[in-house]
């Protein structure tokens, strides 16, 4: 009888995957021994594998180029990554080595966009596209940057008075985009998306305040919706309510020449995780052309807005489990050296599930768990998978420490969770590594921040001491 971890493991999934497979008893992470991390930096701590970003944008890239081909398409494409997503430097100047471009949602990533202008790492050649709701701040910092000659910064109108107020603030002449407001779908709990202006109103509004408004010009259309790029009766009948939108606006507007179908593709959050990216973009740019063709309009140039596709893969944690606690027949409780809540947020707000595995052990028989953080919140765990209803792991034996580590968590965590700021219950955020690979593509790492201390909670919570 197989009772071994990598026996349950291999009979229930195909493994060794593409960026996991064990030697000697040990995960291997893109072939990155990482009990060698372990060993040399301690747990908890979180890493971002940059190689990862880049392996996903081409990944995009040349799936759009195939399907351009393919479907004789005469349209461009344009890769934006998402910066909400995550904000750090080293992940945008990453993403950027790419030839992409950069979506924006409030004021201070303009910003951060300047920062990066000043370094040479954003010019002009790359498209800023602004998206939220615009106010003060943000309209200044937008009209800023245009008026500064970055004539590819185009701001999406989401509701009717941002037009007005970029207008009164900006000097020069600029281009626009207007973003749909999408239909739900039928699960959520109201019926129109709160970002955007309704498909029956975008072709009035532009009648009325863009088509005689000499200073502006619209030049895009976005569409997106929360659930992002899934292949449902529910995407193609909004993208084809797009899509006549787009036709019906590019009949009176010449100069409206481009459409941003926004993002959503999903990530790997299970070994048996499943997704045909290929056929979804064949098949979006194939109906962008026929939609096109029907009402015998130029087709768009396309443009994309990928965040957690971009960046979700490259992230991870690594934990220890201090201790088993056997709360009654059936339940053991594995507790890690950190908090869920503190370190990987969307595992308690939207109950979001990531690729979770042992380090080492691999060997061992295995068991059936439940996974607990350290703060005295009963939401602080983790319990189940994508693909069971259960957590399972090597035996716990307090004589040999285990570690698991969770991958694919590098979108959004950092920003949700106040990375360096106050944590729930006081719990510090762990060290940060960074891996890259060097010329001969062996692995690098480096500590981009250590562990919170107690002086940094004491300073922000006003407990100043000499």
């Amino acid at each position: 009888m197989k009772t071994r971890y990598i026996d349950f493991i291999q009979q229930t999934f195909d493994f060794p995957q593409e960026e996991f497979e064990v030697k000697k008893d040990n995960l291997l992470y893109h072939n990155i021994d990482l009990a060698s991390l372990i060993k040399k930096y301690g747990t908890p701590f979180k890493f971002t594998y940059l190689p990862n970003i880049t392996k996903s944008i081409q990944k995009v890239k040349t799936w759009f180029s195939d399907a351009i081909k393919e479907n004789n398409y005469e349209g461009s494409y344009n890769y934006c990554y998402c910066t909400k997503s995550s904000h750090f430097k080293h992940i945008i100047e990453e993403v950027l080595k790419n030839d992409t471009h950069i979506e924006t949602s409030s004021a201070f990533d303009i910003d951060l966009v300047e920062s990066l202008m000043k370094e040479g790492k954003i010019t002009k050649d790359n498209y800023v596209i602004c998206n939220g709701f615009k106010r003060d701040q943000y309209i200044t910092n937008i009209a800023r940057l245009i008026d500064n000659g970055h004539s590819k910064c185009i701001p999406i109108i989401d509701n009717y008075q941002e037009l007005n107020l970029l207008s009164s603030e900006i000097q020069s002449n600029f281009n626009i985009g207007i973003r749909i407001a999408s239909e739900e779908d039928p699960k959520f709990q109201f019926y129109t998306s709160r970002l955007g202006i309704g498909y029956k109103n975008i072709v009035p509004f532009y009648k009325n305040e863009i088509q005689k408004n000499k200073k502006v010009k619209l030049k895009m259309l976005h569409f997106f919706i929360n659930t992002g790029i899934r292949d449902t009766a529910y995407y193609w009948n909004e993208l084809h309510k797009c899509l006549k939108v787009y036709t019906s606006l590019k009949k009176m507007c010449p100069t409206l020449d481009s459409l941003n179908i926004g993002g959503g593709f999903p990530i790997k959050n299970s070994l048996g995780f499943e997704f045909d990216y290929e056929y979804m973009v064949q098949e979006i740019v194939n109906q962008i052309k026929l939609t096109c063709e029907e009402a015998n309009v130029p087709v768009p140039n396309i443009f994309t807005e990928f965040g957690s596709f971009t960046v979700g893969e490259s992230g991870g944690a690594v934990y220890e489990i201090l201790y088993q606690k056997q709360q009654n027949d059936r339940e053991k409780w594995n507790i890690i050296n950190s908090s869920f809540i503190t370190t990987l947020p969307d595992t308690w707000t939207i109950n979001q599930r990531f690729v979770m595995l042992p380090i080492n052990h691999w060997k061992e028989p295995y068991e059936r768990v439940l996974l607990g953080g350290l703060t005295c919140d009963s939401d602080d765990y983790y319990n189940s998978e994508q693909h069971l209803n259960a957590i399972y792991l090597p035996k716990y034996n307090a004589k040999k420490p285990l570690y698991i580590g969770f991958f694919n968590a590098g979108a959004y965590q950092e920003n949700i969770g106040g990375y360096g700021g106050l944590q729930h219950c006081l719990i510090p955020q762990p060290k940060h590594i960074i891996i890259e690979l060097d010329e001969r593509g062996n692995p690098q790492t480096r500590v981009y921040r250590e562990q919170q201390k107690s002086e940094e909670f004491l300073k922000i919570l006003g407990y100043e001491h000499s």
